[in-house]
């Protein structure tokens, strides 16, 4: 390992690489270097903007694919940016290729991530308080209000045909400022139909993954995506012990929190339990029903977003 620094700041590298061409931006305040996608990134500003700059093509400490794939991989979903368009989706601003690097330019988005992996050693051990655990202690009206956001881009991805790959709470970044949710994250969405081609080691956290994702040749649709963001939203208004995680992760299976740690009535906990269906045909068939559901059912107990 190597450390580099730019105006600064301190990253660690598998070997140094000459990151010049981001001065063209400003001076470098943050660096991203514990990402395993073969891709760093960068918060750089100058006098008028902020920038969030993804690099691939460099060889990143923690790197699980190559240079040669993770360049591959961020030039197939820089278009998804584009095409996916939103307003709770972070801006693309501009791409381009540099040496044997390919180099996606963002407008900064205000915000934490939901899932900041880095920095749970810093968290340990200096007794501070992640964003996730900081979001969990929110209202549970502003964290329905977020959710709104997240069902609000999926529906419309979904509407575009797209399947949401890899999509998790650390594709999720929360201003707690403005209460303003922000996707980070999709470069792994691919256009319908997509078939597991990895089998148990398809993209995707164990916390959260739907049965298919661990099986070779399965479909992975709409559906799936009911099921991750089913997932998702018992982790949200719903608790677990770390033990409980560790089973998750152990044996590669999601399971619903206990009502007992569930936050909202049980007529939502029903809604969500049957987005977690193991069994596929018992699942909402499209983001949109389940997001109509939810909604329905919101208002019936009385809650408001």
């Amino acid at each position: 390992m190597v450390t580099q620094n730019l105006d600064g700041i301190s990253f660690q590298m598998k070997e140094a690489h000459d990151f010049s061409f981001l001065s063209k931006y400003g001076r470098v305040f943050c660096a991203f270097d514990q990402n395993d996608s073969g891709n760093i990134s960068f918060g750089v500003s100058n006098s008028t903007a902020k920038y969030f700059i993804k690099v691939a093509g460099a060889k990143t400490a923690h790197a699980c694919i190559s240079t040669e794939q993770a360049v591959q991989m961020l030039k197939a979903a820089i278009p998804l940016y584009t095409d996916l368009s939103h307003p709770h989706l972070i801006q693309l601003h501009e791409y381009f290729d540099y040496k044997d690097l390919c180099v996606a330019v963002f407008k900064w988005a205000e915000g934490d991530c939901l899932f900041d992996h880095w920095n749970f050693e810093r968290y340990a051990k200096h007794n501070g308080i992640s964003p996730w655990k900081r979001f969990k202690e929110l209202p549970y009206e502003k964290r329905l209000k977020a959710i709104d956001s997240i069902f609000d881009f999926l529906v419309f991805a979904e509407s575009k045909n797209y399947v949401a790959v890899d999509f998790y709470d650390g594709s999720i970044m929360y201003d707690f400022q403005r209460e303003i949710v922000t996707i980070c994250d999709i470069d792994l969405f691919r256009k319908k139909p997509v078939v597991n081609d990895m089998g148990e080691s398809f993209w995707g956290t164990k916390r959260m993954k739907a049965p298919e994702e661990y099986l070779l040749g399965a479909d992975i649709d709409t559906v799936t995506n009911v099921f991750t963001l089913g997932a998702l939203l018992f982790h949200f208004f719903g608790s677990y012990t770390g033990e409980e995680i560790a089973e998750m992760r152990q044996k590669q299976a999601f399971f619903p929190c206990r009502y007992e740690t569930w936050e909202l009535d049980e007529s939502l906990y029903k809604t969500v339990l049957k987005a977690v269906c193991s069994d596929r045909s018992g699942r909402y068939d499209s983001i949109a029903a389940f997001y109509e559901t939810w909604r329905t059912n919101l208002a019936v107990a009385g809650f408001c977003t």
